[in-house]
């Protein structure tokens, strides 16, 4: 959730996290990488009992390069950071602590090692993997219990269905699907370079949408709601808003219900890429 409050009150992120608590929505979702810990923490003080509170470690960003970072996931640093997102988030317990991203240089189970610690201390609740493969989430879940693994999961991405899924639905394993829009990108007229493949998706979630009249967001939300039923695994869409409007939008889509020929449609049209 980034700060666009100069945007009008629509776009306050105070307002954003407290409409979503008003609408029955449980789980903020943060990371250190992201910066708004502090924010977070504020804004949730008064309503903690109400919100499971999930943040994620591991990425270092080099000298603030847009997209650049390392990984740190030894021992030592699953312990510094999370001091410091406790510190930031001024909470004593964080209820669904991720790994941001794979390591190529510290084994996974030193990492897991250290972060099932926290938990025996008290100060998270859950262990999650974030941008893991699924030799990772075995040998991770071999440690310690692995609650959650948020991947990316939309009509346009679905490479989680080749082989983590077999994994996730053995280890009993709740997918947070990320980016179920695809950053945005099924609200968008598709590129050039894309077209002949997008402009079918895109026309079938338009299509749909005006049937149920929803928005072509709505649709694409649906979609990944719907991977519960399909796949037999407990999934939690996570979709990004920075503005009340938009959020009213992605809860309404909860009770979005598309037919079988509408999800065998856009199954066919999707991408496993």
């Amino acid at each position: 959730m980034r700060d666009d409050s100069a945007g009008g009150p629509d776009r306050d992120p105070v307002a954003v996290v407290h409409a979503a608590l008003d609408a029955g929505i449980t789980m903020v979702d943060t990371a250190d990488a992201y910066q708004n810990e502090e924010l977070i923490g504020r804004t949730i003080r008064g309503r903690r009992d109400e919100v499971l509170l999930a943040s994620k470690f591991g990425l270092v960003w080099r000298d603030q390069v847009a997209g650049g970072f390392d990984v740190r996931a030894d021992p030592s640093y699953v312990r510094q950071a999370c001091e410091a997102s406790l510190q930031r988030l001024g909470v004593d317990m964080i209820d669904l602590y991720y790994l941001h991203h794979r390591s190529e240089t510290t084994s996974i189970e030193e990492t897991v090692g250290a972060m099932a610690e926290l938990v025996g201390q008290g100060k998270v609740r859950y262990l999650g993997l974030s941008n893991a493969t699924a030799d990772d989430l075995r040998r991770a879940h071999a440690v310690h219990p692995i609650a959650a693994l948020q991947e990316q999961w939309s009509l346009d991405h679905r490479a989680i269905e080749h082989q983590l899924l077999p994994v996730i639905a053995d280890l009993g394993t709740v997918v947070v699907a990320h980016s179920p829009t695809s950053h945005g990108l099924l609200h968008q007229t598709p590129s050039a370079a894309d077209e002949q493949r997008a402009s079918g998706l895109h026309a079938a979630v338009d299509e749909i949408g005006g049937t149920h009249g929803a928005t072509a967001g709505q649709v694409a939300l649906a979609w990944v709601h719907h991977r519960q039923q399909a796949h037999g695994v407990p999934v939690v869409p996570l979709p990004g808003t920075t503005s009340v409007e938009h959020l009213r939008l992605n809860v309404a889509a909860a009770d979005l219900i598309l037919s079988d020929v509408e999800l065998r449609r856009l199954d066919s049209l999707g991408t496993a890429s």
